[in-house]
């Protein structure tokens, strides 16, 4: 018997793994239980919109339980929460259309939600999220299929049920046959020609899959699969299909009454690979627990539907010591994964972890590291991410932080708005020893934290003279099927590499290392200094004039425009008066001290952004003036600041069971000071 090239005997030993893991812990995998690991279960049924409630809830409750205590402390304990309670007090008796609301009373119970469609003859599909309410001030005795659970006064209970799962509430059978509506079953058929994402919606929403096929939704809750040429059984109703490819393209949209055959094909926007530029996302997860476990296949069928050209597919730990997808790292070292091709290039890579310090994506290692985390499951913080970092470049693989900040910042924000008070939020903390050290290639600035937040520390890292390159990863994880922007597809946010030659892993990698760089939730843009584009260097006498130039296209974008050490440039923002048209703004900039250019497109919220904020922005022209690189003063200033903000905190909150171990990080941040205060000079 032939070895299936996509799922070798290892790999396959490894999902067999986790879907043992699956059946006996659900969503967690049991994973231990850290804040965002407790998260997984209410993130399918919290909106997006409503994630800052949650968190204010969820402090909230905590100060109620604890007063007194700092910030700080009370981020320490936000594992103690009851997450299902703060998402019932945070939905505040709203409910997303796809799940249910079972509410306890003192007389009686009240069920709530919308029906959903099943076809005659089928299995139920889709379970449904239940949230029991106990609103009464005595305790319920809950019972579902098969596990009781005893539930305080106002407590509550996230659970998944099918209509006819066994529900009782103090012996007495709650019937759900009203969450279910039958339908006859009909045969539709999808064909673009190409692989694409399709979707599939009834006319309250719900989504209609292929067999077999894990039922995903993204940021905005839409549902989708990949594929060309497929067949599905749909109810016997009017249905909405809709097709795109990725952000390069459009959609196609047809209302159909099955059965019916449905040719779409999504119209192209721009062809970056036409002009030697490849689209790529650094940080994607096959495996990382989740309500399904994901087999190669399905990454191989989402980077062709979306055309992404590069996939970066991590080995990485949640919470534990478990290293997710370390077989399929350890079969594919090195190889490009089996579904590549001229412009799709997918590889395994690592994602080194530490939650104090930062979470940092690594791209085509030749080796597997001897380490992927510390500080986790009562590990030390140690040593630090510096020496991971180290090791991953000896092993050639290009290294940058992943989802650096999570805050919403304005945009001079000081150092302690960004670095945050709870202390293991995954924030990228070490980043800025690390890039004055030069041990980073790049920083993702695109990516599911906050998109204007990662922004300005970028370009206050660039303005204190570290060169960095602008990169995406969208930390989308395919074993979750609804997580906001983390069940979106792979290469909703995207770095743009313009490679020398061929797409190949040493091409993409070199041009990310030169910077020759944009990133984007979808637009195409460019920046031109002089005839000079991201990531060269100019030396430019004192006085010269220079000629910028950036264009973008993209149908949500509001505005573009050209930005240098010193802000946006004078009358260097050209605004849309329509969407969908291309802009492009020219301005004469005066050279007098060093400095960097950049270009960044502002957007309109648009269906196809799969995040809050659509957003790109290139990687710096650097401008030097007498050999001498852009160290702005107050950039630099702002970075020292930060250095002795991440001391304090690591004096206070590392988990480090030595002197020496401690030692070696406060000599790490010496290293970066001097770094920095040799720039002042």
């Amino acid at each position: 018997m032939t070895q299936d090239p996509m799922l070798p005997e290892a790999v396959a030993g490894a999902l067999r793994e986790y879907q043992d893991l699956l059946g006996r812990h659900g969503i967690t995998w049991g994973e231990p239980e850290s804040f965002y690991v407790k998260l997984f279960g209410p993130r399918r049924v919290l909106p997006v919109e409503l994630s800052d409630r949650f968190w204010t809830v969820a402090f909230r409750t905590l100060a109620r339980r604890h007063p007194g205590r700092a910030l700080d402390e009370l981020g320490t304990l936000l594992p103690e929460a009851d997450y299902d309670e703060v998402l019932r007090d945070t939905l505040d008796g709203a409910l997303p259309a796809h799940a249910a609301a079972l509410r306890i009373t003192g007389s009686g119970v009240e069920l709530a939600g919308r029906a959903r469609t099943v076809l005659q003859g089928r299995p139920p599909g889709e379970r449904i999220p239940l949230l029991i309410d106990v609103r009464r001030d005595t305790p319920a005795e809950v019972e579902v299929d098969g596990t009781s659970r005893e539930l305080r006064g106002n407590g509550a209970w996230l659970v998944e049920v099918e209509p006819g799962s066994r529900v009782t509430v103090d012996g007495t059978r709650v019937r759900l046959g009203s969450l279910q509506r039958t339908a006859r079953p009909v045969r539709l058929r999808v064909r673009a020609g190409l692989p694409c994402r399709w979707s599939v919606t009834g006319q309250d929403g719900q989504g209609w899959f292929p067999a077999g096929v894990p039922h995903r939704h993204d940021f905005h809750g839409r549902p989708y699969f990949h594929g060309d040429d497929l067949e599905l059984e749909v109810p016997d109703e009017p249905l909405t299909v809709t097709v795109t490819r990725g952000m390069e393209y459009g959609q196609a949209t047809a209302t159909v009454r099955p059965p019916a055959t449905v040719e779409l094909t999504p119209r192209r926007i721009y062809d970056a690979a036409a002009r030697g530029w490849y689209g790529g996302d650094l940080h994607v997860h096959l495996n990382w627990a989740g309500d399904t476990v994901a087999a190669p296949a399905e990454a191989a069928a989402a980077q062709h539907g979306e055309d992404l050209h590069v996939l970066n597919l991590l080995a990485g730990n949640v919470s534990g010591a478990r290293v997710y997808d370390l077989a399929a790292l350890e079969h594919w070292m090195g190889r490009d994964l089996p579904w590549s091709d001229a412009t799709h290039l997918a590889r395994m890579g690592v994602e080194y972890r530490n939650d104090l310090l930062g979470h940092v994506s690594a791209f085509a290692p030749s080796r597997v590291p001897g380490r992927f985390h510390t500080g986790f499951d009562g590990e030390a913080d140690w040593p630090p991410n510096a020496d991971a970092l180290r090791e991953l470049r000896e092993l050639g693989a290009v290294v940058g932080y992943s989802h650096p900040f999570h805050l919403a910042i304005g945009e001079q924000a000081p150092p302690a708005a960004v670095i945050g008070p709870v202390p293991r939020v995954c924030a990228s903390r070490e980043l800025v020893a690390d890039a004055a050290l030069g041990l980073v290639d790049g920083m993702d600035v695109l990516t599911h934290a906050n998109i204007a937040a990662c922004a300005a520390v970028y370009r206050r890292l660039v303005g204190a003279g570290n060169r960095l390159a602008v990169t995406a990863g969208t930390d989308t994880m395919i074993s979750f099927t609804r997580a906001d922007r983390q069940s979106s597809p792979p290469g909703w946010a995207r770095v743009y590499a313009q490679v020398d030659g061929p797409l190949s892993t040493a091409s993409y990698a070199e041009a990310i290392r030169a910077g020759r760089t944009f990133a984007t939730t979808g637009p195409w843009l460019e920046l031109s200094v002089d005839g000079h584009g991201p990531g060269q260097v100019i030396d430019a006498r004192p006085g010269q004039r220079l000629t910028v130039t950036a264009s973008a296209i993209g149908p949500e974008v509001r505005a573009v425009r050209v930005r240098t050490a010193e802000g946006v440039t004078a009358g260097a923002e050209c605004l849309a008066t329509g969407l969908g048209e291309a802009l492009s703004v020219t301005v004469g900039l005066e050279v007098s001290e060093p400095t960097y250019v950049l270009a960044e497109a502002l957007c309109e919220p648009h269906p196809r952004t799969q995040t809050a904020t659509g957003y790109a922005l290139t990687s710096p022209v650097h401008v030097d003036v007498g050999g001498r690189r852009v160290a702005r003063q107050e950039d630099v200033r702002w970075c020292l600041e930060w250095l002795d903000l991440l001391q304090d905190l690591i004096e206070r909150h590392g988990r480090l069971d030595s002197r020496d171990r401690l030692a070696d990080h406060l000599n790490l941040l010496d290293q970066a000071r001097a770094v920095y205060r040799a720039r002042l000079e």
